[in-house]
């Protein structure tokens, strides 16, 4: 009879053991930070926006599993009720609620903001998770250049409306999901609608950096208030953001790439880890402005720190969305 040893230190079962092992070490390592604190958010009312899928959808579920009353806000009913319902049915919490909101429409954001007003009084913490990734150059209903629309200018207005209900529930926290991308192209404050020109990556950039850039400004602007706001970097995560990417969606990339790049990308639990980690870790209470990566600060890029650039998006944004004036301390 052979030797079961040597056939498990045969090179043709080792190598490939040894391989693997290698492929799931590396899988495990680049999942990141992972947000493991027990909180209990009983009672706390949130909103997240596009949490129809992807990191989104993983924040509600992990919020509504820790008792908080979260508003899914997304764009497509039908996706969003199936999320919902999933989300009860695992969480066995029944306060999770689907409520339209369209960021590429000033108007449903006005419409979204009027009717939560209306059913509730406070706010505790809001997502800004929302956003689009590259693609052709399209216009929000106001005319605005697609990604600065969705990914900025639509959750900058969403805040404004909110902020006077999150000031009510201070301590309350804002969180937005901005990208590493955020480091790689500066504002054009020359076009910053992309109407001279159009480069879809160039355009995703600033809008990750107008969400940074937005957080440091309001950060200033909320001292005092109780209110905290914070932007983080997920990771590279496999969400369905990248929908809208011919290249990306390509046969090649979608069946040769794709599966070489897996070990590299993170799970959108994974994904979701910085975003619960802004919004709950006990220990950033009182912290605004700031920046954070695999659950942890980051330093963000210099191009972030440029107050003047700052200033110019700061009032461009309330002069395209009308939303309500924010006074400098």
């Amino acid at each position: 009879m052979p030797n079961i040893a040597d056939g498990l230190l045969s090179p043709l079962v080792a190598g490939p053991a040894l391989i693997g092992l290698a492929i799931y070490l590396i899988r495990d390592y680049m999942q990141g930070g992972q947000f493991k604190k027990k909180t209990d958010e009983t009672g706390k009312i949130v909103i997240v926006t596009g949490s129809n899928t992807g990191i989104g959808k993983e924040t509600v579920l992990e919020l509504a599993r820790r008792g908080a009353t979260v508003y899914m806000a997304c764009r497509d009913e039908a996706r969003a009720e199936k999320a919902r319902q999933e989300i009860i049915k695992e969480t066995k919490n029944e306060n999770v609620f689907y409520r339209e909101l369209d960021l590429a429409s000033l108007e449903s954001i006005r419409a979204f903001a009027e009717n939560f007003k209306k059913e509730q009084s406070k706010l505790h913490i809001l997502i800004n998770n929302a956003g689009i990734f590259r693609g052709p150059r399209r216009l929000t209903k106001d005319g605005f250049e697609m990604q600065i629309g969705v990914n900025h200018l639509g959750h900058f207005l969403l805040t404004s409306l909110l902020l006077d209900l999150l000031k009510k529930a201070a301590p309350s926290r804002i969180v937005n999901v901005s990208s590493l991308a955020h480091t790689m192209h500066k504002l054009n404050v020359d076009d910053l609608n992309c109407e001279k020109s159009y480069d879809e990556t160039h355009a995703y950039c600033q809008s990750k950096l107008a969400n940074v850039m937005f957080t440091r400004e309001l950060a200033k602007r909320l001292e005092g208030t109780g209110v905290t706001v914070t932007a983080l970097h997920p990771g590279l995560v496999d969400t369905e953001i990248f929908r809208n990417s011919a290249i990306l969606q390509s046969a090649i990339v979608q069946f040769v790439f794709k599966p070489l790049l897996w070990p590299f990308i993170k799970t959108p639990k994974s994904g979701a880890q910085t975003t619960l980690y802004a919004a709950l870790d006990p220990s950033l209470e009182g912290i605004t402005g700031e920046y954070f990566s695999d659950c942890r600060p980051k330093p963000v890029a210099d191009v972030a720190t440029d107050e003047k650039a700052s200033r110019f998006l700061w009032q461009q944004s309330e002069k395209w969305t009308g939303a309500p004036k924010i006074p400098q301390h």
